[in-house]
């Protein structure tokens, strides 16, 4: 079976934001989402997963469209429809847009479909894909998930990866700790050069790059023992802190907002 539809079957992803260290990466792109919303924008999801941001933007008044890969997640992205969101789900592959338009939308979220590819090559069919459908001056959010975050936190940390076993295996660079991810691991790791040089092939221009959640996961058991004064206080924090470029290199998930030239 196709390893991210069984991972997706059985994962509460819905049920991940919904939680302490996960609402600070919702709240945090729906932040710098709405920084560059306007009337009428309309908004094209790829790999929207159950859902989450496409209802909160279509309950927000906006035109949403929006792709899922895994057949589980469109099930529950369906049942989550309220009445009155004009929001539409279809089941398909971010790296090949089929029925999309070119030049149709205001703003493409694109925050899964980046780590769940392994290779230069399918990352940007993605990405040039989203760009044939947006308009020129139009809005990119792209998330990335970052290796050393999960080094710390699943390895050091918790001790649920053997580092040194992945390293034995060719998953961890040995000299650098850089990481190897394939499709069995379902996550593409990776760091923010790597990011850098994929984004100098395309025609955009960089507004923001920074940490969604932070350090959240890292302390997730303290943010879920904080009271609401104390968590809020921490969002401040958070939001503070999110685009220093010296902490961004430590978040789990960071967020890369660009424009599109022309």
């Amino acid at each position: 079976m196709d390893p991210i539809k069984s991972y997706y079957e059985s994962y509460d992803e819905k049920g991940r934001l919904l939680l302490r260290y996960g609402q600070v990466e919702f709240l945090t792109t729906m932040h710098y989402i709405e920084k560059y919303l306007f009337p009428g924008a309309k908004i094209l999801e790829l790999g929207a997963g159950t859902g989450r941001y496409s209802h909160a933007l279509a309950q927000m008044g906006y035109e949403v469209d929006a792709l899922e890969y895994v057949e589980h997640n469109i099930e529950l992205f369906r049942q989550a429809t309220k009445p009155g969101e004009r929001v539409t789900v279809r089941q398909g592959d971010a790296r090949e847009l089929v029925g999309f338009e070119d030049l149709s939308y205001d703003l493409c979220l694109i925050l899964g479909p980046l780590y769940h590819v392994y290779t230069r090559e399918d990352k940007l069919k993605i990405l040039n894909e989203a760009l044939r459908v947006t308009r020129p001056g139009g809005l990119l959010f792209a998330a990335h998930i970052i290796g050393d975050a999960a080094l710390l936190e699943l390895g050091f940390g918790k001790h649920l990866l053997d580092i040194a076993d992945y390293i034995a295996r060719g998953k961890i660079d040995p000299l650098s700790f850089a990481t190897h991810s394939e499709p069995e691991e379902i996550f593409e790791m990776v760091r923010k050069e790597e990011i850098d040089a994929l984004m100098a092939a395309l025609p955009v221009t960089r507004l923001h790059y920074l940490m969604s959640d932070g350090l959240s996961r890292m302390i997730r058991e303290a943010l879920s023992a904080m009271s609401e004064e104390e968590f809020a206080l921490y969002l401040r924090y958070h939001f503070a802190v999110c685009e220093r470029q010296d902490m961004v290199g430590l978040s789990s998930h960071v967020l890369d907002v660009f424009k599109k030239n022309g």
